[in-house]
């Protein structure tokens, strides 16, 4: 089985202060122990990269891509998906909805995938079972 994960997974599992942190942590060591197949995109992996040199700094980035990117399946986001995800914002016409959340959306469905290791409301709105 196959479980998405999404940024707001990677900064809580990442972050020991954020309350959610040891919550986050007992579903990503299940998820490992499941031998789930660990989805995302690089359009997660480069807005997790950013917020986490934004906030913690580079060695948090080293960390993030030594210990959790290699264990990933990461999709590449073509043009065709981007402009698909891109019209999808355009068409919410809501602010706090992103483009790499629309993109996460259409993987998920074209992938078949219902679940979701996720700290953000969208994915629920959107259909998908969140893991929490």
């Amino acid at each position: 089985m196959s479980t998405f994960v999404d940024t707001s997974a990677f900064l809580i599992v990442l972050d020991k202060a954020d309350p959610d942190h040891a919550g986050a942590v007992q579903i990503w060591n299940q998820l490992l122990e499941q031998d789930e197949v660990l989805i995302s995109t690089n359009y997660v992996v480069v807005e997790t990269v950013s917020l986490l040199q934004r906030r913690f700094g580079v060695a948090m980035v080293r960390d993030f891509e030594s210990r959790i990117v290699p264990i990933l399946l990461i999709e590449w986001i073509d043009q065709k998906t981007h402009a698909d995800a891109l019209f999808a914002v355009f068409a919410a016409n809501r602010r706090s909805l992103s483009l790499v959340d629309c993109v996460s959306f259409a993987v998920m469905r074209r992938r078949a995938i219902s679940t979701v290791f996720a700290f953000d409301g969208h994915f629920e709105e959107q259909g998908f079972t969140c893991l929490r």
